[in-house]
C-alpha cells in the first residue's frame, strides 16, 4: 500500500516534469522525505556528473545535457542507489531515508527498468537467507536451486520487455543484475558448504559446476562500477586463488598470517594476469590490499613486502595513497600505543576524549548506529552478558552516524547505563583514526594503552588476546 501511494504521488510529479522525446536533455528530479543531507549528487562510475541542492520542500532537480547513457548512481549521504538514464528521459523519484531503498520508487520514462533494477537489489537482500539454507545441499542440488531462482527472474525480465519494449542497453543491464547476483552464490558455495557441512576439505565439484564462467566477462568497462558485477568478480578471484593455492601450495586451511599473505599475493597475480580493464584492475588491487590489511592488521616485514607488491601493480595514485594511509593508521593502533585522543559527547552535551574515558582501568569501546536497530539490540544483549562474565571491564558505547535527537531517543527506549554512552559527531574522523570497518569491532584498552584495537565484540573470547598480552607485560 505504501509503495502504491508513493507511485501515485510520483505520477503527479512526473506529469509536471518537462519531457520531449526528441530532446537529448535528461530531466531527473525527486523528493526526499527526512533528508540526511542538503544535496543529491549524481555520478557516472566514480565521476561526479552534477549535484543539486534540496529546496525548502526537500525536492531536487537535474537538467542534464549530453550525458553518457547508461547506469549512474545518486548519492544522498550516507546512502546511494542506482539509476539508469537514457537521452530524453524524464524521471522522478520519491524516497524516505528512514527506509531508503524500500521506499524508493521511480516514475516517468524508463521507470520500468529502474524499478526492476531496484526490485532485483531488494530481492537479493531478501533472498540471501533462503539461499544460505541451500548451502548444505550437494553441488548438483544447490545448482538446481540457484538456476531455478535465476530463471524465474529472467522470465520476469522477458515479460517486462515484451510489455514495455525497453532498450537493448537497459535489458542488458537488468539481465546483468540477475546473472551476476545469481553466480555470486555459486562462487561462495564451496566455502560455505564446507562450513555448514562440517567437512574437513572442500567438497569435490562436478566439472560443469562453473560452466557459467565461460559466458561472463571479467573485463567489462561498462559494468566495472556495478555492485553485483564487482562483487561477482571479487568472489571469483578469491575462489580461484584459494583453489589454486590449496591444490598446488598445500595451503587448504589458510590459518596463519603467512598463509593470508601468500593467498593475497597470489590473488593479485591472477588479477594482473587476467584483468586488462584498467579501472577494474585498480579497484580489485585496492580491494585485495584493503582486505588483507584489515584482516591481518599487523606491522612487520611481510606486510611491508605486500604493500610494495601492491604499489608495483597499481597505477592509481589515489588508491596507493589510501593504502599507505591505512597502513600508517594500523601502525598507530598496535598494542602498547596510546588510544587516539578523539572527542565524543555525553548526554549532558559535554565533550570528553576517549583517552580520558579509558583512564584508570580496563575499558571496552564498542560501536553502534541508529540506522541498524537490530544490531543495537543485539550488541546491548551481548554486552550485558560480557559484563556479567567479565565485570572487571567497563563497557563504553560510542554512537556513530546518528542525529543527537535520535541517539537520545534510542537510549531512552532501552534499559542502559547512560553514564557509559557517548556519541561522535565526526564519523569520518573517528572511522579513520580507529579504522572502523564494521560494527562488530571493539577497542580494548588498559589505562589509555591499547591492548587490542581490532577485537570482535561478538567473538567467543574477545579478551583472549588481551589476557595474553597483559600476562606478558
Amino acid at each position: 500500500m505504501e509503495r502504491a501511494l508513493l507511485y501515485l504521488t510520483l505520477c503527479f510529479l512526473a506529469s509536471c516534469a518537462p519531457h520531449s522525446q526528441s530532446s537529448e536533455t535528461v530531466y531527473f528530479a525527486g523528493e526526499i522525505v527526512n533528508p540526511t543531507s542538503d544535496y543529491v549528487v549524481l555520478y557516472k562510475n566514480d565521476i561526479v556528473v552534477d549535484s543539486a541542492k534540496l529546496n525548502d520542500s526537500n525536492r531536487f532537480a537535474f537538467s542534464l545535457k549530453n550525458i553518457q547513457e547508461g547506469l549512474h548512481h545518486f548519492d544522498h549521504t550516507p546512502e546511494l542507489q542506482y539509476v539508469y538514464l537514457e537521452k530524453g528521459d524524464s524521471l522522478v523519484i520519491r524516497l524516505n531515508t528512514v527506509a531508503f531503498d524500500e521506499s524508493l520508487v521511480f516514475s516517468g520514462s524508463n521507470e520500468e527498468v529502474n524499478n526492476f533494477l531496484l526490485e532485483m537489489f531488494l530481492n537479493y537482500e531478501d533472498e540471501e537467507q533462503l539461499v544460505y539454507s541451500y548451502y548444505k545441499l550437494s553441488p548438483i542440488e544447490f545448482s538446481g536451486k540457484i538456476d531455478s531462482l535465476r530463471l524465474q527472474k529472467i522470465e520476469e525480465l522477458n515479460t517486462l520487455n515484451l510489455a514495455e519494449n525497453i532498450s537493448a542497453g537497459a535489458f542488458k543491464m537488468a539481465k546483468a543484475s540477475i546473472d551476476y547476483n545469481s553466480y555470486i552464490y555459486k562462487e561462495k558455495y564451496p566455502f560455505i558448504h564446507k562450513k555448514k557441512s562440517g567437512e574437513e576439505t572442500i567438497h569435490k565439484l562436478d566439472s560443469n559446476f562453473y560452466n557459467y564462467r565461460s559466458s561472463l566477462d571479467i573485463n567489462s568497462k561498462e559494468l566495472t562500477y556495478f555492485r553485483p558485477y564487482y562483487n561477482y568478480v571479487k568472489n571469483r578471484f578469491g575462489n580461484l586463488a584459494y583453489m589454486t593455492c590449496a591444490q598446488n601450495c598445500g595451503m587448504e586451511k589458510m590459518m596463519s598470517s603467512k598463509d593470508h599473505l601468500h593467498l593475497n599475493k597470489h590473488k593479485m597475480y591472477l588479477i594482473d594476469s587476467l584483468v586488462k580493464e584498467n579501472h577494474l584492475r585498480n579497484n580489485l588491487f585496492r580491494n585485495v590490499a584493503m582486505d588483507y590489511l584489515l584482516k591481518v592488521h599487523q606491522v612487520n616485514n611481510e606486510c611491508d613486502q605486500f604493500i610494495a607488491s601492491f604499489r608495483q601493480l597499481s597505477d592509481n595514485d589515489a588508491h596507493i595513497k589510501e593504502i599507505n594511509h591505512l597502513y600508517k593508521g594500523i601502525k598507530t593502533l598496535q598494542p602498547d600505543q596510546d588510544i587516539p585522543d578523539l572527542m565524543v559527547q555525553n548526554l549532558e552535551g559535554d565533550t570528553i576524549s576517549m583517552k580520558d574515558i579509558s583512564k584508570h582501568g580496563k575499558t571496552v569501546f564498542y560501536f553502534w548506529t541508529g540506522d541498524q536497530k537490530r544490531h543495537f539490540r543485539n550488541i546491548l544483549r551481548h554486552v550485558n552478558k560480557l559484563q556479567k562474565k567479565n565485570p572487571e571491564y567497563r563497557y563504553v558505547g560510542i554512537n556513530l552516524r546518528t542525529s543527537e535527537e535520535k541517539w537520545v531517543s534510542m537510549l531512552k527506549e532501552h534499559t542502559i547505563d547512560n553514564d557509559y554512552q557517548y556519541r561522535s559527531s565526526d564519523f569520518a574522523k573517528i572511522q579513520e583514526a580507529l579504522i572502523i570497518d564494521n560494527l562488530s569491532k571493539c577497542v580494548i584498552t588498559d589505562d589509555t594503552v591499547i591492548v587490542d584495537a581490532f577485537a570482535n565484540v561478538f567473538a567467543n573470547s574477545p579478551f583472549t588476546k588481551q589476557q595474553k598480552t597483559l600476562t606478558s607485560k
